[in-house]
């Protein structure tokens, strides 16, 4: 009994595998050949989606890492624009200004051989001169409160930091308007030309930064402008003005930072052919 329940089971695994030998023995050579073909069809299109799942799936691993380094990038030059700005914060409420007069010592006048000090002569009374008349309709000019001056440019300042340029260049122009003459203008002057120029305005930077020069010759301001000048005239392919501008930086200021980006500039334009 064993041995026939052994040879049915035998029997059994046997049939499918003769069914398909059957079957193929039916077929012809050309069936069998377009047989091979459709399975080998089926087989290249089933490499063909694998791979392209593969290359979905590394496209989206690259675009994940170009995200992250973009946003790495946009921060890293967010803090490098906070850092420049807050120095130059920094050093503007360094305000330079004239040591106090010192008024020269009070002595004593030489006393006399007898010990006393001498008397000073008599002096005529001065004769009265007529005082000029205020006109009846004038007003004095009170200068600006420094609280509010500081404040405005301030405010301007962080438009500046947040990014928001067209809003700081009206910030700056009212307060170059506003405070003509008081401590923070070389300073305004020169945010409101960097402001522009970063908003790619070249022609309101380029005046904007002659100002600088023009108002304000002695404002620690100047190198930057001049740099920024040359720079600008690079971007509008003035090729001679650009060179003249920063060989003068170069000749004025010499060892400066902005020297040496000039130097960086004008090799620049060597090896392009400027």
């Amino acid at each position: 009994m064993r041995i026939l329940l052994t040879g049915w089971l035998v029997l059994g695994l046997m049939m499918p595998s003769a069914v398909l030998l059957a079957e193929n023995g039916k077929l012809t050579t050309e069936q069998r050949l377009q047989r091979l073909e459709r399975l080998s069809r089926n087989q290249n299109m089933a490499d063909m989606v694998y791979q392209l799942q593969q290359l979905k799936q590394e496209v989206q691993r690259l675009n994940g890492e170009l995200e992250l380094q973009k946003h790495a990038m946009d921060a890293m030059s967010r803090r490098q624009r906070d850092l420049y700005l807050d120095i130059d914060q920094r050093l503007s409420r360094v305000q330079p200004g004239g040591a106090p007069a010192v008024a020269p010592p009070v002595t004593a006048p030489p006393a006399n051989a007898t010990g006393v000090a001498p008397q000073p002569a008599p002096t005529t009374p001065p004769i009265p001169v007529a005082t000029a008349q205020r006109p009846v309709n004038a007003t004095p000019v009170t200068p600006p409160d420094p609280k509010k001056e500081a404040a405005a440019y301030q405010s301007a300042f962080n438009l500046l930091k947040q990014g928001r340029y067209p809003e700081s260049i009206k910030a700056f122009s009212q307060f170059l308007e506003n405070y003509s003459g008081g401590s923070f203008e070389d300073n305004a002057q020169y945010w409101l030309a960097e402001a522009s120029y970063v908003n790619r305005d070249f022609d309101a930077a380029l005046n904007d930064f002659s100002k600088v020069l023009s108002n304000h010759p002695q404002s620690p301001k100047v190198p930057g402008a001049m740099l920024k000048m040359g720079y600008i005239q690079y971007e509008l392919k003035n090729w001679g003005k650009a060179r003249e501008v920063l060989q003068t930086l170069q000749q004025e200021y010499a060892g400066s930072t902005e020297a040496r980006l000039a130097e960086k500039r004008l090799q620049r334009m060597t090896k392009e052919g400027h």
